[in-house]
């Protein structure tokens, strides 16, 4: 086949999110080839969008053939094991220099193993993270590539042309070794995991607590929206409490059970910050709501057991204003992006993945789930600082939280005297408080794993030194 007749790029897996990044692909200038499992969905999305001109091939060979070389394979198939039945079907096809980009939201772990695979190939492997659901695949995502670095030079221009744009240039950069770039997209979901529950745990504040309707509700997030609190979930937050019902007329979000599913990048994320030693309390929060709110016949039986009336039919009453739940949710939103970076810093520096966290904060000012003003702000904190001990003692957002803080504690305390449900605040503010206390209670737990365990301890007076005391035990 002539050269000028071969793909640019080859998309593997037709999906929501396969088939929007072959459309834009296609929007700026890159031949496309589509190869989907079931060849049919390849051929609809060419027969939907004929202008985009997407090839189809109907076999693994077909995708050889038809390429430019080096090869540019863009996975986005589900993760697991059809992943590893993709790179076992192309192992042997490939050649010098062809690069397979996993672009799925794959455990890291199992990119590392993938890469690992790779290096003892001609070929070349990419983990990369995408987000922005599927109109940010469609229109600009936030890319996060890691990986072959190599790889990544001859990727750049490609990817450069369908990220997304902020204010701060294309929201792609090659994030690092290995698995980096999907270890930063599973963190990136568990800042998105606590995010999401504290503007949750906002609304029903507003509504429950200062009594506003849901059409006030999302008047107030479009507010906030305005200013400091601009993002994209406090966008379509406001969208949400606007929309009324067209069955019953009531508010659309009052219709839907209050049961929210999860994927499994939230419970990646907790249990490697287990790991790597690294406390993320808010977004843990986050994942332990979303799997209490599963039971929902458990939590209806529990709130008949203890006469409990349903939240509707409570008589809460917050005293804290508009803007000091502003506040608090700002507050709590520093505390878990704080949490998030902290662990990304931490697992760069243990498994040598040599991430920039400026730029990390920097491609997800567009794109992402979790875009939002704020972020720019953070970008400039880490600049200033590439590793500071904490994105909290960066003297902008020590400010922040010491005017924040007390609006927060006073949102926290109000709503747990009345039997609000908080997590996600009242675990930043115990994360804030635990942060900021120098002599903490760790002094009694240590004394007592010596005590049971003979595990030692250290002195106030020689922190360098192992101690155990044979620990007497008194009549009581």
């Amino acid at each position: 086949m002539n050269d000028s007749n071969l793909y640019d790029v080859a998309v593997v897996g037709l999906g929501v999110m396969g088939g929007n990044l072959a459309l834009n692909l296609a929007s700026r200038g890159h031949r496309v080839l589509g190869y989907n499992r079931t060849p049919d969905k390849a051929h609809a999305l060419a027969k939907e969008h004929p202008d985009a001109d997407i090839g189809v091939a109907e076999s693994w060979s077909e995708v050889i053939a038809q390429l430019k070389r080096p090869r540019r394979l863009l996975l986005m198939v589900p993760a697991g094991k059809p992943v590893d039945d993709t790179l076992d079907a192309l192992d042997a096809l490939l050649e010098e220099d062809d690069i397979v980009v996993d672009g799925g939201n794959s455990l890291y772990t199992d990119t590392d193993r993938r890469a690992e695979r790779a290096a003892s190939r001609p070929w070349r492997f990419v983990g990369m993270g995408v987000s922005g659901g599927a109109e940010g695949a469609r229109l600009g995502p936030s890319i996060m590539p890691g990986g072959d670095p190599k790889a990544w030079d001859a990727l750049e221009p490609l990817l450069e042309s369908i990220a997304a744009k902020s204010d701060h240039g294309p929201c792609v950069t090659y994030c690092g070794r290995r698995s980096a770039g999907h270890f930063v997209k599973m963190v990136h979901n568990g800042i998105e995991y606590g995010d999401m529950q504290l503007i949750a745990e906002t609304a029903t504040l507003l509504r429950r607590g200062l009594g506003q309707s849901a059409q006030q509700v999302g008047e107030t997030f479009s507010a906030w929206g305005q200013g400091e609190l601009d993002s994209f979930l406090i966008e379509i937050t406001a969208d949400i409490f606007r929309t009324s019902d067209p069955k019953t007329n009531e508010p659309l979000v009052d219709v839907i059970l209050d049961r929210a599913g999860q994927k499994g990048t939230g419970r990646w994320t907790v249990k490697a910050s287990l790991d790597l030693g690294v406390a993320i309390p808010t977004i843990a929060a986050a994942v332990d709501a979303r799997v209490l709110s599963a039971g929902k016949p458990l939590r209806k039986k529990a709130e008949a057991a203890f006469g409990r009336k349903p939240i509707a039919d409570r008589d809460v009453s917050l005293s804290a204003s508009v803007e000091e739940l502003g506040d608090a949710l700002y507050a709590a939103k520093i505390a878990s992006y704080t949490q998030g970076f902290t662990m990304i810093d931490e697992a760069s520096r243990e498994w040598d993945y040599g991430i920039d966290l400026s730029e990390v904060a920097r491609i997800w000012t567009g794109g992402c789930i979790i875009r939002a003003r704020f972020l720019g702000r953070v970008m400039a904190a880490f600049k200033a600082d590439p590793h500071p001990a904490n994105l909290a003692l960066s003297p902008d957002f020590t400010a922040d939280l010491k005017r924040r803080v007390p609006p927060l504690r006073k949102v926290v305390s109000e709503a747990a005297g009345q039997g609000v449900a908080i997590p996600g605040f009242a675990t930043s503010l115990a994360w804030f408080d635990t942060l900021t206390t120098a002599q903490g209670s760790a002094n009694v737990i240590q004394a007592q794993r010596d005590y049971f365990g003979s595990h030692t301890y250290r002195r106030v007076d020689d922190p360098d030194t192992a101690v155990h005391t044979d620990w007497p035990r008194f009549d009581t």
